[in-house]
């Protein structure tokens, strides 16, 4: 019989997506810990285990069961500065993340990738999407989820003046490249979260509004 994950782990808790995750994670009754590692502290609460400082020196240090993982990991090419820094969080620290979570016992993965991503693809940004999503089936679980979400709409800390501007274009557009709130990213997680299927499962942009409605 499938459980409801209790012990659940979350990389990317101060990103727009994370925060709504994170929130929606220590308001369910049924979760009794989240261990979510960050950069700057996160405000206190008696469910949450929050190590802070750099992920390399974090990641080993991690411990105690883990049900489920949630991987909210991003940054964009502008904020990184190279190709090679871009690399080293969306492709680099997505899998060793994902490594840890097995290790801890987590049997189902569910990490936001995006859309259009394809290791051949001519396009940088979703090439390494693609890389990122071949090492992780590479790895084995038992059930891997891969979002691939549209542009994501929401209020951030460091507004991203190319989201700001594509934004309410992106609502216009029909089918998967609509544009997707962070908020229904997060509830469409979750809702995937507590879905039992085996092996790798690809959820495309239109399906996870619907999920997250």
């Amino acid at each position: 019989m499938y459980l409801t994950p209790q012990h659940v782990l979350l990389a990317g808790a101060t990103g727009l997506t994370g925060e709504h995750l994170l929130d929606r994670l220590l308001n369910e009754p049924t979760i009794t810990r989240v261990l979510a590692p960050s950069r700057r502290p996160l405000a206190e609460h008696p469910h949450l285990e929050n190590p802070v400082g750099e992920p390399d020196q974090i990641l080993p240090r991690l411990g105690g069961q883990v049900d489920i993982a949630f991987c909210c990991l991003g940054t964009t090419l502008k904020k990184a500065g190279s190709e090679a820094a871009f690399r080293a969080v969306d492709l680099d620290l997505v899998v060793a993340f994902a490594k840890r979570a097995r290790e801890l016992g987590a049997r189902h993965l569910i990490v936001i990738s995006a859309l259009g991503a394809d290791r051949r693809s001519s396009v940088f940004y979703n090439r390494v999407k693609g890389e990122m999503e071949a090492a992780l089936k590479a790895q084995g679980w038992p059930q891997l989820t891969l979002c691939r979400p549209s542009l994501l709409l929401g209020e951030r800390v460091e507004p991203r003046l190319a989201e700001q501007l594509a934004g309410p274009l992106s609502k216009l557009i029909p089918g998967k490249y609509h544009g997707i709130e962070a908020c229904q990213l997060a509830r469409a997680m979750w809702r995937l979260a507590l879905e039992e299927q085996d092996g790798v499962r690809v959820v495309e942009s239109d399906e996870l509004r619907k999920l997250g409605k």
